[in-house]
């Protein structure tokens, strides 16, 4: 334990005292100048000013220094060596003292030999070119002279092959073969240029090289009998490359002047190798379900999502709100369809036809919509090829067959014969006859009767005065295009006149305004006698133009 020098009290916390005549408790100066140079001197005294006792020697320790400063710079001073040792191999080197010792020694023996030193020995190794291959040659002469043939790749054989084109690139600088592949548009391959890499190829292996790994170690000459050279591709003859038959069918004119001047071969046809397409395969529709139109039903199996068929656009513009209409009897064995009639109506925008049954009191059978707007296929034509009726079909005493139901035609409208007289090209001469007959003789009766009436009914102008009024009147009214021809129905003799009794029954069927005063004023005007009423002027005030 250190003791406190001062008060010879132990330097502990408590036990130490503070010397009040201590009041200097600063580092002594260590540098100063002399003579304007930096001096360093030792501190003699410490902090508080005592007195330091190191750096304090004596007049004796310092002579004692100053007589070992060699020692002290160059340190202990070695001693000499032994004398040198030489062994007995050295210092009998080159003497010989044997027989002198009489020793006898077996004659000398040969030196084995060593084997490196021996193969050291041998001349080096000479490198002779053969006079007629020059390998430098031939690079400088065939430099850029490629011969370019044009082979196919059949494999229709295995399953989803085909036969794709490829061109074949010997190079004859150094017979390396390149092939590269011939791409087309949207062909659906990627876009690789090459299906082998330019290198030389192997034509006969050794027998021992036929596991050699070719897919990691490149083919030296250690495991080739023979390579593919110039001569082995022939314009017509197959090569087998990589497990890959290719038949070259072509070349280029390059590659057929030099098989000329080099083999002597100048006759390298080229093989027409295009193959001619199977005839197309007739797409054979399913038979017909007899619901909707034939053509409708075929797009189900022309495409995925079926597309109404195309309409010609310039007809439906040209025969827009173009109709022709035609009354008709149905011929049936049933002796309740004999009286019924049917009014056609073809559309000549598209060709479709629509069947109306004027509603007939009391008959038993429900009138109205027989046969909406279809085309209809004649008896006559198969479900492969449909036959529409056409506008030439129709003419009185022509037989419609529809949907296994025969109509006669009995009569038609005036429009149809001013259409005729238009298109008297389209239909046959017994055709227009038959409809201009059926019109004169529907207009006489109604001419002699409009004579008659004008000589005895002297209030014609009060009829045409009647007449404009009610068109007037009924100018908003629904047009009724069937009126004429639910009349002309019951009127069998084209006599112009039905009954009073039939006649209230049509009205009422045809849902016409007889309770209208100027109506039943008109019913007046046209009444011939007691039970008979003149329906052609009649109608006349409810068409939209002159009936």
């Amino acid at each position: 334990m250190v003791s406190n020098p001062v008060h010879g009290l132990p330097f502990l916390p408590g036990s130490s005292f503070r010397d009040p005549t201590k009041t200097a408790f600063h580092r002594s100066q260590t540098l100063g100048y002399r003579n304007g140079y930096a001096v360093v001197r030792r501190p003699t005294v410490g902090i508080g000013g005592d007195r330091l006792p190191v750096n304090q020697l004596s007049q004796a320790e310092l002579d004692e220094l100053a007589n070992k400063a060699s020692v002290l710079t160059y340190g202990q001073p070695k001693q000499a060596p032994p004398a040198e040792f030489i062994p007995a191999h050295v210092a009998l080197d080159k003497k010989v003292f044997l027989e002198s010792q009489g020793i006898e020694l077996n004659p000398p023996e040969k030196m084995a030999l060593d084997p490196y030193t021996e193969l050291r020995k041998q001349p080096l190794r000479k490198y002779v070119t053969p006079s007629d291959f020059d390998q430098l040659k031939q690079f400088l002469t065939f430099d850029k002279q490629v011969l370019r043939f044009y082979a196919i790749w059949d494999d229709t054989d295995s399953m989803f092959g085909e036969c794709r084109n490829y061109i074949i690139h010997y190079y004859l600088m150094d017979d390396t073969v390149e092939i590269r592949e011939v791409h087309e548009r949207n062909d659906g391959r990627d876009p690789f240029p090459l299906l082998m890499n330019r290198q030389r190829m192997p034509k006969v292996l050794v027998e021992n090289a036929k596991n050699f790994p070719q897919c990691v170690l490149e083919i030296s000459d250690q495991e080739v009998l023979e390579w593919y050279t110039a001569k082995d591709f022939i314009v017509g003859k197959p090569i087998t490359i990589l497990g890959r038959t290719f038949f070259i069918y072509d070349c280029d004119p390059f590659t057929r002047q030099y098989y000329k001047e080099k083999f002597g071969i100048s006759d390298l046809p080229r093989i027409d190798v295009s193959k001619k397409e199977p005839p197309p395969v007739k797409q054979e529709l399913p038979p017909y379900n007899g619901y909707g139109l034939v053509e409708d039903s075929a797009q189900n199996c022309f495409v995925l999502i079926p597309k109404a068929p195309k309409k010609d656009v310039m007809k439906m513009l040209m025969d827009d709100n173009k109709v022709l209409r035609y009354l008709a009897a149905l011929d049936s064995p049933i002796p309740e369809d004999k009286d019924r009639r049917f009014v056609f109506s073809y559309f000549l925008a598209s060709d479709m036809i629509s069947i109306f049954e004027p509603p007939v009191r009391n008959s038993g059978i429900i009138g109205g919509k027989y046969l909406g707007r279809t085309k209809v296929v004649k008896p006559s034509s198969s479900v492969e090829n449909p036959i529409y009726y056409g506008p030439t079909d129709f003419f009185i005493g022509a037989v419609i067959e529809v949907f296994g139901h025969r109509f006669i035609i009995l009569d038609t409208d005036d429009y149809v014969l001013k259409y005729m007289e238009s298109n008297a090209a389209q239909y046959s001469p017994e055709a227009l006859l038959s409809i201009q007959n059926r019109v004169q003789k529907r207009e006489a009766p109604a001419l002699e009767l409009e004579n008659k009436q004008t000589k005895e009914d002297p209030g014609e102008q009060e009829l045409e005065a009647l007449i404009d009024t009610i068109q007037k009147q009924l100018k908003h009214h629904p047009c009724k295009d069937n009126i004429r021809e639910a009349f002309q129905i019951y009127d069998k003799e084209a006599s112009g006149y039905v009954d009073k009794e039939m006649f209230f029954k049509i009205c009422d069927s045809l849902h016409l305004p007889v309770d209208d005063s100027l109506i039943k004023e008109l019913i007046r005007v046209c009444s011939h006698g007691e039970d008979k009423i003149n329906y052609s002027n009649f109608v006349r005030a409810f068409s939209n133009g002159p009936g």
